[in-house]
């Protein structure tokens, strides 16, 4: 007989416990987040949203409509050409090749995504660089992406600090006058600081939503990075950076070094990571005709590169004129500081005295990656010695990070009132009175708004013949205009009028339609008298800084001059009776009775001319008249104290009267004003063979010929030192080489 079926108790009793600890048991601890934060502002609030995207919205509008009163920047005559190239490149499938090698500019080492958008979209509407539209264009386009770096930069501080944070960003760029003028007509900077800014605040973007980002944030930080690499070779920055930062905040996210067994975490942030990265660099090499010879090599090489291609120029800083090159390791520092407006510089100055503060009020991570990528680039091009000039313009892309820290701290010094509106309101205040300055300035100079300085410096006026203030001359096209109204420049202009200037390719463009009626003519500023001219549109870049600092210029024959808070930053100047040129033809031709009377008209006419002072100067040291030719050499140095002619016309009035002491001492004087003078390097290197110092000789002469390639006598002269010390191979070198010169 079977067993029945009995119920047994303490069978009963082992499954009531196990399950009594089964329901009892804790689930396993989620990670650690080392990430979140108390919320420190709400994001909830519809009005301050609807406010964010106004501003932003009139933010667009403003900036496309200031750019297309820009004049053209100095630079685009690189960059049009690369842009014709870069579409003749496409259009013809890789036949013709011209843009993958463009020695001058180096061009090619730089990606074409803005070139061949503009290119392109030029070339649908038939336009082509001899009309305005053409340029209006690129302006356009330039000022599209300006507006695209100031609303990810506002975006991304409102991703992790609220909409107020992002306002105060927008409000900030937008009166920003460097910026803004950037935004108007620079096809390079503003374009590279889109993308970087795009691809940051996308990455925080696509991190912040981990392990389900957007496809709308993914896709634009696909196209951040490729914008950034597709403009420079310093694109692979923000491809650094999304790997650092990423890889941080799996970590952070997820419990420190234990995120590791979290292999499904780890597979997610893998694959958005090295695919965005993949596709944000395959995207890049599409516009970079150069870099997709060699994908894994050339970006590469065009970024080791440009430490030593890097274009050196004279540039005017803290007063003196010097090489790019030499720069001290503050320059951008200093420019910085004297151009951002107060509300940036005080913002960002608080931001880092309230660092601590703001670690523990917002996403640790994102105030990191704010700091890192304003700090880290002006800190890299310190560290390397970079060459750099024109300002800060190399390192714009770091600007609106920089905004985004000072809305860090403006927001957070009113969140420290919350509780007092009166005082919250007191702090906007405060922000907009530090910004009044900056928006007055680009109300009363929409036409060139980045020549603007803070009142830290004094203003562009304090500024002026301290540092350059149009350096990309985009003032010709207000010279121009002004010559169009007074009727000099018209269609039915009775006679050519022949224009000097020292921003050739500006002016070339903007009066191209006035065809063979108008004749330009590149003369540089101290070579004015060399050449004749009807008018010369002069703007103050590669002018003495102490001439400018002394109120002589513009010259007395300047007959308009525009201007940028207070400051002259374009003369049109006019020449009726060309004498300094009629005098430097009679000089060169040996007829010196013709040549100082032609000089001293133009001297009694522009009496403060110092290029016909320094020339007459030289004409009555020809003749013996060595007082007559000291004292007018005196006259010049006395508008320019920097002039090389005159100072070394004064070292040869000494060596005229036999004091070699005084005239080593003067040509040694020249050198320190300007180390790039041939003339006087060659002085020294004729007084140390005197004394019997050959080696010293040869070093100056090798300083001349380095400062002026073509400069046969210190060929010359190189040559018959090294007989006479009995190296017939090495003066058979300069001999040589003396012969390639033309």
């Amino acid at each position: 007989m079977a067993k029945s079926g009995k119920h047994n108790p303490r069978s009963k009793d082992n499954n009531a416990s196990r399950n009594k600890q089964a329901a009892t048991q804790a689930p396993p601890a989620p990670p650690k987040d080392y990430l979140t934060r108390p919320a420190a502002t709400t994001d909830s609030d519809p009005l301050l949203r609807k406010v964010f995207l106004g501003i932003a919205a009139l933010g667009l509008v403003v900036l496309v409509a200031l750019s297309f009163g820009s004049g053209i920047n100095a630079d685009d005559k690189f960059q049009v050409d690369y842009s014709q190239k870069l579409v003749s490149y496409y259009s013809s499938f890789g036949k013709d090749t011209a843009a993958l090698f463009i020695p001058d500019g180096n061009m090619h080492l730089y990606g074409g995504f803005f070139e061949v958008a503009t290119g392109f979209a030029n070339k649908m509407l038939g336009y082509n660089p001899e009309q305005l539209a053409y340029h209006n264009v690129r302006h356009a386009s330039s000022a599209i992406l300006g507006w695209v770096a100031i609303l990810c930069a506002g975006l991304f501080a409102s991703l992790f600090a609220g909409w107020r944070a992002g306002i105060l960003t927008l409000v900030m760029m937008l009166l920003s006058p460097r910026f803004v003028g950037d935004s108007m007509m620079n096809p390079k900077d503003i374009p590279f600081a889109a993308g970087y800014m795009m691809a940051i605040y996308n990455m925080a973007a696509v991190l912040e939503r981990m392990p389900a980002p957007r496809r709308w944030n993914i896709a634009g930080l696909v196209a951040g990075l490729a914008m950034a690499l597709g403009i420079r070779a310093g694109g692979l920055l923000p491809f650094a950076m999304l790997f650092l930062f990423a890889g941080l905040h799996f970590l952070l996210k997820n419990g420190g070094l234990s995120a590791f067994s979290n292999l499904a975490a780890l597979k997610k942030y893998t694959l958005v990571v090295v695919g965005t990265a993949v596709a944000g660099y395959a995207l890049a090499l599409f516009f970079w005709p150069f870099a997709l010879q060699k994908p894994l090599d050339n970006p590469f090489v065009a970024l080791s590169k440009f430490s030593v291609l890097e274009v050196r120029i004279r540039v005017l800083y803290e007063g003196l004129n010097i090489m790019s090159d030499k720069t001290p390791w503050h320059y951008p520092v200093k420019w910085m500081l004297y151009t951002i407006p107060l509300a940036a510089l005080a913002g960002f100055a608080g931001s880092l005295l309230w660092l601590f503060r703001l670690l523990g009020r917002y996403n640790p991570l994102w105030v990191m990656l704010t700091l890192f990528a304003a700090v880290f680039p002006v800190f890299y091009v310190i560290y390397k010695n970079s060459v750099i000039h024109d300002g800060w313009r190399h390192l714009t892309f770091a600007y609106p990070p920089l905004c985004v820290a000072a809305a860090l701290f403006w927001n957070e010094l009113a969140n420290a009132f919350s509780g007092k509106k009166y005082v919250q309101w007191a702090v906007y205040g405060v922000v907009g009175l530090l910004l009044a300055d900056a928006g007055a300035f680009i109300a009363a100079n929409p036409k060139f708004p980045y020549v603007y300085f803070n009142p830290v410096e004094g203003g562009t006026k304090g500024a002026y013949g301290k540092f350059e203030t149009d350096y990309w001359g985009v003032s010709v096209r207000q010279g121009i205009e002004w010559m169009e109204q007074q009727g000099i420049l018209k269609q039915d202009m009775p006679e050519q009028v022949v224009i000097a200037t020292n921003m050739y390719y500006s002016a070339k463009e903007l009066t191209a339609k006035y065809g063979d009626k108008v004749k330009l003519k590149y003369i540089k500023w101290e070579k004015r008298c060399d050449d004749a001219w009807d008018y010369a549109l002069y703007p103050t870049r590669f002018l003495d800084g102490a001439t400018l600092q002394k109120g002589k210029w513009p010259p007395a024959n300047a007959v308009h001059v525009v201007k940028a808070g207070g400051a002259p930053i374009l003369a049109v100047l006019k020449d009726t009776g060309k004498n300094c040129s009629l005098g430097m033809a009679a000089a060169k031709v040996g007829d010196w009775p013709t040549a100082i009377e032609k000089l001293k008209a133009e001297v009694a006419n522009v009496p403060d001319n110092d290029a016909a002072w320094s020339a007459l100067g030289q004409v009555y040291l020809n003749v013996d008249s060595l007082e007559l030719g000291k004292a007018a050499a005196e006259k010049a140095l006395a508008i320019s104290p920097d002039d090389s002619q005159a100072n070394n016309l004064i070292g040869m009035y000494w060596l005229y009267k036999d004091e070699t002491a005084k005239a080593k001492e003067q040509f040694e004087y020249s050198i320190r004003r300007d180390a790039s003078n041939p003339a006087a390097w060659y002085y020294l290197a004729l007084i140390a063979r005197s004394q019997g110092d050959n080696q010293t000789a040869l070093n100056n002469l090798m300083s001349a010929i380095k400062a002026a390639p073509n400069f046969r006598q210190a060929y010359e002269l190189s040559a018959q030192i090294y007989e006479s010390v009995g190296d017939p191979q090495r003066a058979q070198q300069f001999r040589a080489a003396l012969g390639q010169i033309k």
